[in-house]
C-alpha cells in the first residue's frame, strides 16, 4: 500500500454500485474499486469501499465525494419535518408556485408541498420592492411561532421574508431570534441561500435546503467521524451541482447545492477527458441502473444552467450543469400498454431484485435483460466484480416472452430486439433535447457513454443521432467517481441589482463583487485545501426594458477596477447578438442580477495515467454468439483493459472490463488513443 497521506480517492455512491477512483500521487498510478451500495445505509457501503482502498484510511490525503443522498430524500419525500416563518399573507407562495399544473391537459392533478400548510406560520412584517421597510418585524411573533413548529415536532426552519434581497434586514433580525431559541443548527435564512429576485424560487430554494439540512448534516457528520476513528488525517470535500467542490461543513450548510452532485462529477470528468483525446465538443450519456442522463460540453467547457426542478414543483435556483434525465437505465422495465404500444420505464426494477436474469424474484423483463438474452452480455460473466457470480438468461427470455413477445405476436429474439431499439429512441431523443433543441448540431460534436450501461449502446446512439466518433473512457463505470477526484473547488453567489444601466452606480456594483469576492474565499480557505490558482468569473443577468428573460452575460474583465458602464453594454450587446442574432436598438438596458464564481483550482494529474502500459495483448478471450439486426453474428471477445495503445478492434467485437460491456456493433472499429479512451468510428 501507499505511504500516509499520498493518495486521492473519489467516492460516488450510486444505487446498485459504491464506485471509487483512486489516485496515487507518488507513484503516478490510478486504479478503481467498486462495492455494492448499501440503500439507507450509504455511509456503510462508503466505508466498506474506503477499506478496500488502503489498510489505513491514514494513506488517503484526500477524499472527494459525489453524494445522491440529498437528491434521493427529496424525491422519495424522506426529508426532515420542517416549518416557514414567513410574512403575512405569503404563506402560499410555495404552494402557488408560478401557478404551474403536474399535466398541462385534464381534470385532475395534486401537488404536495414539501411543507404543508399547518407548519407554514405568518409574522407581521414587510419589506417594499425598492428595499424600504414598511413594517418592522415583530420579533415577539417570531419566537411564538419558532416555539409553536417546535411544539409540531419541526426539526428544520426556514425564515423566508418578502423582498430580502433588496434589504434582508428585517429576515436577519428574525434569523437571529429564531436561532437563540431553535435547539439545533438547522435555520435557514433565505436571504442567506438565495438574495434574489422571484418569491417562488427564492422560497423553493431555501425551504429545501432547511428539509435537507439534518438529513445530509447528519450524514456527512456520520461519514466523517467514521473515517476520523480509522485514521483518516485529510480533508473531506463534496462535489456540487455546479461541478465544483465545496467543504464538508458547507455541504452541511447549504446542501440544496448536492441537488446534482453525482451526475455534475461524471460531466466534469468527460469534459476532461474529451477534451485531452482533442475533442472539446461532446455530448455524454450516463447510464445507471435506473436513468439515463445527458449533458452537453461545447468548447471543452459543460454548460451551466440557473435552476432546475428536481420533480414538479421542488425548484432549486442554483447553477447546476445542464443535465436531462429520463427513465431509461439498464434496470428500466419492458411493458405493453393498453394501446399495445411497447413501453420503456420509467418505472425501474433497481438492484434489488434488479433485473429478471439477477434471479432475485422480479419476473419483469428489462434492457439489461434484453441485452443478456441477446448476448451482449455474457450471462456467465461475473458482474460489477462480483456482485454476481453469473446471471440467468433462461429467467431474462421468460420473462421477455411472457411480458413483451406474446402480447406483440413477436418471436423473443425480436421482443428483445424491440426493447433495445425504444430504449436507444429514447435516449437518442434526450441527446437531441440538449443538443439540437439548444442550437447544436450533433454532428459536430463527439458521443461519450459512460455509467455500467453506457458503452453497451454507444453504436446505436451514434447511428441514431448522426455522431461520427464516440469516445469510451477507460473506466466508464467510474467516470463519476473521476470527476471527483479532477473537480475544482468552486462557490457561487448571487445578488440582485434590478437598475436600468443608465442609473447603475458603478461604484456600488465594484464594492458588491468585491464583498462577495471576500465571502466566496473564505470558504475557499476554510476547506483547507491546497490550489494551484485562484480563479473569478463575473457575470450580469440582463435585459432590454421590457422584457420578461434575462441573458447572462460574462463580463471580459477580472479587474474590479476596470468595469465600467460602457463595458456593459458591450458585453451585453454581444451576450445578446450572439443569443438572438440582432440587437435591440433605443430601448433601455437594465441589470437585474449579479453573478459571481470563485473557483479554487486543484493541481491536475496527467490523464496519461488512465493509459495502458506495455506491450500489452491484443489475443481475444473466445468467440459469443450475438443477435444483432435479425441475425446471429460471431463476436470475438476481448478483455479491453489488456489492449495496448494503438490497438483496433473491427466490429462485430465485445469488450469486456470490471465495470462495464462495450458491444461494437458490425460496421464499426474502436481504436485505443493515447490516454486508454476507446475511440469508436464507423468502418
Amino acid at each position: 500500500m501507499s505511504t500516509a497521506g499520498q493518495l486521492i480517492v473519489g467516492v460516488d455512491v450510486g444505487g446498485t454500485f459504491t464506485d471509487l477512483f483512486v489516485l496515487d500521487e507518488a507513484s503516478g498510478s490510478a486504479r478503481i474499486v467498486k462495492v455494492p451500495s448499501t440503500r439507507g445505509e450509504e455511509a456503510r457501503g462508503f466505508m466498506n469501499g474506503v477499506a478496500r482502498v488502503a489498510d489505513s484510511a491514514a494513506s488517503i490525503a484526500t477524499i472527494v465525494h459525489g453524494t445522491t443522498v440529498g437528491t434521493n430524500a427529496l424525491l422519495e419525500r424522506k426529508v426532515a419535518r420542517t416549518g416557514i416563518i414567513t410574512t403575512r399573507g405569503f404563506r402560499d407562495v410555495l404552494e402557488m408556485r408560478r401557478r404551474d399544473r403536474p399535466q398541462t391537459w385534464g381534470l385532475r392533478g395534486s401537488f404536495e408541498p414539501i411543507v404543508p400548510r399547518d407548519l407554514r406560520l405568518e409574522v407581521d412584517e414587510r419589506v417594499l420592492a425598492d428595499g424600504s421597510i414598511h413594517t418592522a418585524v415583530d420579533l415577539d411573533q417570531v419566537r411564538a411561532q419558532a416555539q409553536a413548529l417546535l411544539a409540531a415536532g419541526c426539526e428544520a426552519v426556514c425564515v423566508f421574508f418578502i423582498n430580502t434581497y433588496a434589504n434582508p434586514a428585517n429576515e436577519r433580525a428574525a434569523v437571529a431570534a429564531v436561532r437563540e431559541l431553535w435547539p439545533n443548527a438547522h435555520v435557514t435564512a433565505a436571504s442567506e441561500v438565495l438574495p434574489e429576485i422571484r418569491e417562488f424560487e427564492r422560497c423553493s430554494t431555501a425551504t429545501l435546503n432547511a428539509a435537507l439540512q439534518p438529513v445530509v448534516g447528519s450524514y456527512l457528520t456520520r461519514l466523517e467521524s467514521d473515517l476520523r476513528s480509522q485514521g483518516f488525517a485529510g480533508e473531506l470535500l463534496i462535489v456540487q451541482s455546479n461541478g465544483g467542490v465545496m467543504s464538508r461543513q458547507t455541504a452541511c450548510d447549504v446542501p440544496v447545492r448536492t441537488a446534482l452532485s453525482g451526475p455534475a462529477a461524471g460531466v466534469i470528468a468527460c469534459a476532461a477527458i474529451a477534451r485531452s483525446a482533442g475533442f472539446p465538443n461532446a455530448i455524454t450519456g450516463d447510464m445507471g441502473g435506473t436513468s439515463f442522463d445527458v449533458s452537453l460540453v461545447a468548447k471543452g467547457e459543460a454548460a451551466l444552467s440557473a435552476q432546475t426542478s428536481i420533480e414538479f414543483g421542488m425548484v432549486v435556483r442554483s447553477p447546476m450543469i445542464q443535465i436531462e434525465t429520463i427513465g431509461a437505465g439498464g434496470g428500466s422495465i419492458a411493458s405493453v400498454d393498453a394501446s399495445g404500444m411497447l413501453q420503456i420505464g420509467p418505472e425501474s426494477a433497481g438492484s434489488n431484485p434488479g433485473p429478471a436474469c439477477y434471479g432475485r424474484g422480479n419476473t419483469r423483463p428489462t434492457v439489461t435483460d434484453a441485452n443478456v438474452l441477446l448476448g451482449r452480455i455474457a450471462a456467465d460473466r461475473p458482474l460489477g466484480g462480483g456482485l454476481l457470480a453469473a446471471m440467468d438468461a433462461g429467467k431474462a427470455r421468460a420473462a421477455i416472452e411472457q411480458h413483451v413477445a406474446q402480447l406483440l405476436g413477436l418471436d423473443v429474439m425480436a421482443a428483445a430486439e424491440a426493447i433495445l431499439t425504444v430504449a436507444n429512441a429514447k435516449m437518442a431523443g434526450a441527446i437531441r433535447v440538449v443538443s439540437i433543441e439548444r442550437g447544436h448540431d450533433p454532428r459536430n460534436f463527439a458521443y461519450m457513454p459512460f455509467g455500467g450501461g453506457g458503452a453497451l449502446h454507444v453504436c446505436a446512439m451514434m447511428r441514431e443521432v448522426g455522431v461520427t466518433t464516440g469516445i469510451v473512457p477507460r473506466y466508464p463505470g467510474v467516470t463519476s467517481a473521476l470527476g471527483c477526484v479532477m473537480a475544482d473547488m468552486r462557490h457561487d453567489a448571487v445578488q440582485t441589482l434590478n437598475k436600468g444601466l443608465a442609473e447603475l452606480d458603478i461604484a456600488d456594483l465594484r464594492q458588491r463583487i468585491t464583498s462577495v469576492a471576500a465571502a466566496c474565499q473564505q470558504r475557499l480557505d476554510s476547506a483547507g485545501v491546497r490550489f494551484s490558482e485562484v480563479q473569478q468569473v463575473i457575470a450580469l443577468d440582463m435585459l432590454y426594458a421590457g422584457q420578461t428573460h434575462t441573458v447572462q452575460v460574462p463580463l471580459p474583465v477580472t479587474q474590479v477596477d476596470l468595469i465600467t458602464a460602457a463595458v456593459i453594454q458591450t458585453a451585453f450587446e454581444a451576450a445578446y447578438l450572439a443569443a438572438f442574432g440582432r440587437v435591440l436598438g433605443g430601448i433601455a438596458i437594465r441589470v437585474m442580477n449579479l453573478r459571481y464564481a470563485r473557483i479554487g483550482v486543484r493541481p491536475k494529474f496527467d490523464l496519461a495515467v488512465l493509459a495502458p502500459t506495455g506491450a500489452g495483448s491484443t489475443q481475444p478471450s473466445g468467440e459469443q454468439q450475438v443477435f444483432h439486426a435479425g441475425r446471429w453474428w460471431a463476436a470475438v471477445r476481448y478483455p479491453r483493459l489488456d489492449l495496448p495503445v494503438g490497438a483496433r478492434i473491427d466490429g462485430p467485437a465485445i469488450l469486456e472490463q470490471p465495470d462495464t460491456t462495450v458491444w461494437l456493433e458490425p460496421g464499426f472499429h474502436a481504436t485505443v488513443d493515447s490516454f486508454g479512451n476507446l475511440l469508436v468510428k464507423p468502418s
